[in-house]
């Protein structure tokens, strides 16, 4: 394959061969060393000048050259950045190394460790050994890459010159390490369930399908873990959770990405109301680990203290459209609906409209942390019904900052009413619902072996560290979000 390189890209290609013939191994594997950036710092930074020359200790480091000033060079690990020091007239034999060098290149430093004149901890070179001779430049600005979708395309480009960028992942893993702890003190079965599904069901998503050849049939990406997890409650595990990749083929936004992280738990013998009391202590639990109880995003102040606010839905969209959605005609309320500007489908209801009057009035305006609660039956297929009111069902959804975080709900454990509401998600289906729900048998026949009524709560792990980490887009908190094909 023929490839153009510009010119600094095959001046470094010269200098392998250069540094092969001179005896120098440009791709080493001679990678042990003792410390890193930051064990460097807490056992010396505490010593003086005048005591870390009476030490006289030689330590080791491996890192990147980001930057080389004379005879400092500064280089970059996973924790930080430490400087070298060339003495070429002390050691006039760590000159052939030092020549070869590029910013970018990854070397192992050995020498002694020291402080300059102004207390910079240092280390002085004896030995420069090459890790990997990088054969493409980096960036010529320092702080990143200019162009954001060059970023995450480039990510890993973003994370050499970015330590900002860095920081948001170790405080995704820090979330997700803390969520899988609080399940596990709480005797949560941590479930692995199939990323490929027989049945379309356990969210509204429009799936990827796939084929599998061996077996012949079609197959698609779950677009929740939902099912199987309730299988396990019918198989005897009281609770149990999963933290994974969810897949829907759905339009990319700030908020949106073909596949994204989620956790869902389920717990027997549990209900909406401890569900919510679970969601609310884990956004809690993570606020003060972050020490971020307030937060402020995208120019609003947000307190993540108990309890949240909790509001009906129903009753909000009366409130804001001074109509009484209990108690109205399906010709009256799709007449509301056209005057706000909603695009009524085939299929629409009267629970379709009240839930679509309320993303288009009432969602945006939440930012305090707010329950929701009173979905209509139309979009909860797997919610309890009301016992108040049976066209209302047992489900609540958390916002924030005008998003939805969490969705949560009494599990349906009827099989019969669970097969009616499968059946009524198949007509909207056939009447041009792509998102609406298959009729998953193999499901209905698990629970009809008996299910014990639970509560359950899917949490998008994207959005939850996007608000802790202030970002507006999810592309931020993925390190390698999805983008348009750069050739199309």
């Amino acid at each position: 394959m023929k490839r153009n390189f510009s010119e600094q890209e095959l001046i470094r290609r010269q200098k392998i061969e250069i540094m092969k013939k001179d005896g120098i191994n440009p791709f080493s594997r001679d990678s042990e060393h003792s410390n890193n950036s930051k064990t460097l710092k807490e056992k010396y930074n505490q010593y003086s000048r005048e005591e870390l020359l009476d030490k006289k200790e030689v330590v080791s480091i491996v890192g990147r050259i980001m930057t080389i000033r004379g005879p400092f060079i500064i280089g970059k690990d996973g924790f930080g950045s430490i400087q070298a020091y060339v003495d070429k007239k002390k050691y006039p034999q760590i000159l052939k190394a030092f020549n070869y060098l590029d910013i970018g290149d990854i070397v192992k430093f050995e020498g002694n460790i020291m402080k300059t004149n102004t207390g910079v901890l240092t280390i002085k070179a004896k030995k420069i050994i090459f890790l990997a001779k990088s054969l493409k430049p980096l960036p010529e600005k320092f702080h990143g890459l200019k162009d954001v979708e060059e970023r995450y395309r480039k990510r890993y480009l973003d994370l050499i010159m970015n330590d900002k960028v860095k920081e948001i992942f170790w405080t995704r893993t820090k979330i997700i390490s803390k969520i899988r702890n609080f399940f596990n003190n709480l005797n949560y079965l941590e479930a692995d369930t199939p990323v490929l599904q027989n049945s379309l069901s356990g969210a509204a998503a429009e799936p990827f399908e796939t084929y599998h050849n061996s077996l012949k049939t079609n197959l698609y990406l779950r677009i929740a873990t939902e099912i199987p997890l309730k299988k396990l409650l019918v198989g005897g595990f009281d609770r149990v959770y999963e933290i994974g990749r969810i897949f829907r083929n759905e339009g990319i936004d700030t908020t949106h990405n073909p596949e994204f992280t989620s956790v869902e738990f389920y717990e027997a013998y549990s209900n909406l109301e401890k569900i919510m009391l679970r969601t609310e202590e884990i956004f809690i639990e993570i606020a003060k680990m972050l020490n971020k109880e307030k937060i402020e995003f995208n120019g609003n102040k947000i307190s993540l203290k108990a309890p949240f606010t909790r509001i009906n839905m129903v009753d909000v969209v009366n409130e804001k459209t001074n109509k009484d959605f209990r108690n109205i005609s399906l010709v009256e309320a799709k007449e509301v609906a056209k005057n706000h500007g909603i695009k009524l489908k085939k299929y629409y209801k009267l629970g379709h409209i009240i839930n679509d009057l309320f993303e288009e009035l009432i969602e945006k305006t939440l930012i305090q942390p707010t329950f929701v609660i009173g979905y209509p039956i139309e979009t909860s297929p797997f919610a309890t019904k009301n016992k108040k009111d049976k066209r209302f069902t047992d489900r609540a959804e958390l916002f924030i900052n005008g998003k939805e975080y969490a969705n949560m709900f009494n599990e349906i454990n009827d099989p019969i009413d669970q097969l009616e509401r499968f059946e009524s998600q198949f007509k909207e289906r056939k009447s041009g619902n792509k998102e609406a729900n298959e009729i998953d048998m193999e499901f209905i026949k698990a629970i009809e072996h008996g299910m014990p009524p639970a509560g359950g709560c899917g949490i998008g792990i994207d959005r939850l560290i996007m608000l802790f980490t202030s970002k507006k887009s999810i592309r931020e908190v993925l390190l390698f979000p999805h983008l348009k094909n750069k050739n199309k």
